[in-house]
């Protein structure tokens, strides 16, 4: 009896600390999505897409980026290594670096080339600059190589950020609507791309029109389909549907498929044909594949979240995820994979839309600003001392200001005073204030997280809420604002019992929860916060 018990005890023991990983892991971020949405489209979606998700998995309802600049760099980079910008090193999406003098887009690698058809440029990509391992990195780590890591995305740093240094293959479309990659992951294409490509799937969806997917009436959570915040599809009249997207191709190319939701269709086609081909989750070792879902952030950014081609664009993707879904059932099993949903931020309103209904924001010109400061400088100090403005940092000639013997710290807190006198600035700090920062300024504090001070300049500005910097159309993002950092984030799967909680998470808490589920090592710089509810059994 007591070897009966003692073998029982043993299996329990063993099932509960011992426990196999899940057959595949699947991240998915879709691109400026907003939490909102989820509630706003709800009346809208299938039973199988996003309410899958959220009524058979854990949802976490206030979850919330904790740094700023809120971009997709930075996003896809903090999500995957469970840290954020200070520490993983991607500032922003492109970024003045002040030790060279020059400009540098996240995923710049001058040292590997093209795979693939498409311009030259861009295949030049790497997660070189990214200072932090992934969890994606960390499964690679702990199965010896053995686990496969593959990371996809209609943009390059949606697919290469978060599949991380050690990936098998990370691919991207390019222009020509094909995905292409690096020679950084290999010495050509695998032969399933190169076949998929062959197809040119993106000729199915521009030889028709866009149509809204479901009646007019549906439409009822959006703006009127005429309406002054939107800006023009390529070379559309107006910005209304139909869509001669045929017209579009026909003049701009393929590339015209990444800013219709028709872009997401493909983008989840080639992670079936990825999943299959590279045989993901099909053996005991564990692989990963990220997907991040980057069409609904050029809509977004064209048309502005209460367009009717955004609440279009979510009403697709509800019926893309219900179909993927339904494919890893079939594929991988239910119950065998592992998957969580996010976004890499979220988007602000439309500043002349919230103008018009009697808030008083306003657009700004990031260009005006840049020649604001660049003239200020040559009135107050007779000499432009300012060396470049971008990504909200002002960077300083420091040599000018050394050779004209001037003060650093005076030249900052002029130019401090004088950005204070603008009607839209919130507040200023400098860079000193940054790295001195304490717990009392919470806009401070998502500075401090976002600030490199070998990356990011000697002023970082924090516009007031409400203001974003666009022309007037559509909307933008990247202010430590909520309208910016609330994104949903939904668990489904191996492991994941129903639930949900209103507790205030942050976005880098997901690489390491996700690591300590799978029993793998965190990724290295993260500060190990996890998300206790879906762990316990």
């Amino acid at each position: 009896m007591k070897k009966i018990f003692l073998f029982f005890a043993t299996a329990a023991i063993f099932n509960a600390y011992g426990q196999q990983r899940p057959k595949l892991v699947v991240g998915i971020v879709v691109d400026q999505m907003k939490m909102e949405y989820l509630y706003r489209f709800s009346d809208d979606f299938s039973a199988n897409g996003f309410l899958r998700l959220m009524n058979n998995g854990y949802v976490f309802h206030n979850t919330h980026y904790n740094y700023m600049p809120t971009i997709t760099g930075p996003g896809h980079a903090s999500i995957y290594t469970g840290t954020t910008p200070a520490v993983h090193g991607v500032v922003g999406n492109t970024f003045f670096d002040k030790s060279q003098g020059k400009y540098r887009y996240c995923t710049d690698d001058a040292s590997v080339s093209i795979l693939g058809t498409g311009d030259l440029d861009e295949g030049k990509m790497s997660p070189l600059n990214l200072e932090s391992t992934t969890v994606t990195d960390e499964l690679r780590l702990a199965t010896n190589f053995r686990g496969k890591v593959i990371g996809i995305s209609v943009k390059d740093r949606g697919a290469i950020l978060p599949a991380g240094h050690f990936a098998n293959w990370a691919f991207w479309m390019s222009d020509s609507g094909n995905f292409i990659s690096s020679t950084f992951y290999g010495k050509q294409l695998p032969n399933w791309v190169t076949e998929f490509n062959n197809k040119k799937h993106y000729e199915n969806y521009l030889n028709k029109d866009w149509t809204l997917l479901k009646p007019e009436s549906v439409y009822n959570k959006s703006l009127a389909d005429d309406n002054p915040y939107e800006g023009l599809l390529y070379t559309s009249k107006k910005p209304v549907f139909p869509y001669n997207l045929k017209e579009m191709y026909a003049k701009k190319g393929a590339k015209v498929i990444k800013t219709t939701p028709f872009g997401n269709d493909i983008l989840a086609d080639f992670a079936k044909e990825a999943i299959a081909s590279e045989d993901l989750g099909m053996d005991n070792e564990t692989d990963f594949l990220a997907v991040s879902f980057s069409s609904t952030d050029k809509i977004g950014h064209l048309t502005g979240p209460r367009s009717r081609e955004i609440q279009d664009t979510y009403l697709r993707l509800d019926e893309t995820i219900a179909d993927f879904l339904t494919y890893l059932d079939k594929k991988v099993g239910k119950g065998n994979y592992l998957l969580f949903l996010t976004a890499d931020h979220a988007a602000a309103e439309n500043v002349n839309y919230l103008r018009d209904n009697k808030y008083a924001v306003g657009a700004i010109d990031d260009k005006n600003l840049s020649t604001q400061l660049h003239e200020f400088s040559k009135t107050t100090f007779g000499s432009d001392l300012v060396l470049n403005y971008s990504n909200s940092n002002v960077f300083f000639d420091k040599k000018q200001i050394q050779q004209k013997g001037l003060s650093l710290d005076k030249v900052k807190l002029t130019f401090k005073e004088y950005l204070m006198s603008l009607p839209q600035i919130k507040r200023v700090y400098t860079e000193e204030e940054i790295i001195a920062a304490g717990n009392s300024d919470i806009y401070l504090n998502f500075v401090i997280k976002g600030y490199d001070p070998k990356l990011n300049g000697e002023l970082v500005i924090l516009d007031k809420p409400g203001y974003i910097e666009n022309e007037g159309t559509g909307t933008s993002h990247g202010t430590p604002y909520n309208y910016d950092t609330h994104v949903p984030l939904l668990f489904y799967g191996w492991n994941i019992k129903k639930g949900e909680s209103f507790d205030k998470k942050s976005i880098t808490q997901i690489a390491p929860t996700v690591a300590q589920k799978i029993k793998i090592d965190y990724p290295n710089s993260t500060e190990a916060i996890l998300l206790t509810e879906i762990l316990a059994n």
